[in-house]
């Protein structure tokens, strides 16, 4: 099963580090927290990527065009030319950048890598967001119920919107917060079938408006309950926290 990753937004909540480079390549511990996401996913098996890109693209694709540089001690030669990677690390991961357009929305960029995901199931994840979710509970729990779509439902105090949930994990619906809640939210850590793509008519569509709203007036949209680690990198003062937890060695998304 592949994993699509949404990186191509402008990150204008935490102007003071995306003016220079993508929200998904801010760092923790020196990584890019996009690097962080594909770890934990590749411990769990799941190497293959389309990386949904958008502003400043090119800091994600030169990256990955210079992986060895940014993992390994390398010698030049530059007498002859030359290059030799020591100590060699790579992983076992096949990457696919894709330009889904500097304005697009979110449902829009998940419409456009359709061709790089053909026709199976495929899981679904912002570029900003680190957990400790059991992917193979969550891969399981999506093909058992049968249904078009999964996210993973996390209680935290924030401003997103609620999910209203039934007893059998259905979405029944999306709204807006109030000061009753729980706040249930969805914390993205999705599997869509390729069924979704019927759901998002084009660029301006948002995925989390009518897309996952119709998704749940149809019934096709569970809910993955995970009460374990949840974290948004919205802010300045989130990347902060992050950077706190893998420095003091309690990070708890780190399994590798």
């Amino acid at each position: 099963m592949k994993v699509v990753l949404l990186a191509g937004g402008f990150g204008t909540r935490i102007s003071e580090e995306s003016h220079l480079r993508p929200k998904p390549m801010i760092e923790i511990g020196e990584k890019p927290i996009l690097w962080h996401i594909m770890k934990y996913y590749s411990q769990y098996g799941f190497h293959e990527f389309v990386v949904c890109l958008g502003y400043k693209q090119y800091v994600v694709k030169e990256f990955f065009a210079d992986y060895f540089l940014h993992m390994s001690d390398v010698t030049f030669d530059l007498a002859n030319n030359q290059m030799e990677v020591h100590n060699n690390y790579s992983e076992p991961w096949k990457v696919t950048l894709v330009d889904t357009g500097l304005n697009t929305m979110t449902g829009g960029r998940v419409k456009r890598i359709r061709p790089y995901v053909g026709d199976e199931p495929f899981m679904l994840t912002y570029g900003d967001g680190l957990a400790n979710v059991d992917l193979k509970k969550l891969e399981q729990f999506h093909r058992d119920h049968g249904r078009i779509a999964t996210i993973t439902a996390v209680n935290v105090g924030q401003r997103f919107g609620v999910l209203d949930i039934q007893q059998d994990g259905r979405i029944q619906a999306f709204r807006e917060k109030n000061d009753r809640d729980g706040a249930l939210i969805n914390g993205g850590f999705m599997v869509m079938n390729p069924q979704i793509f019927d759901y998002i008519e084009g660029d301006d569509t948002v995925l989390e408006k009518a897309p996952l709203e119709n998704l749940a007036r149809d019934g096709e949209l569970m809910a993955f309950a995970h009460d374990g680690f949840w974290k948004c990198m919205d802010t300045q003062r989130d990347k902060m926290q992050l950077e706190a937890m893998w420095q003091s060695g309690n990070a708890p998304w780190k399994i590798w």
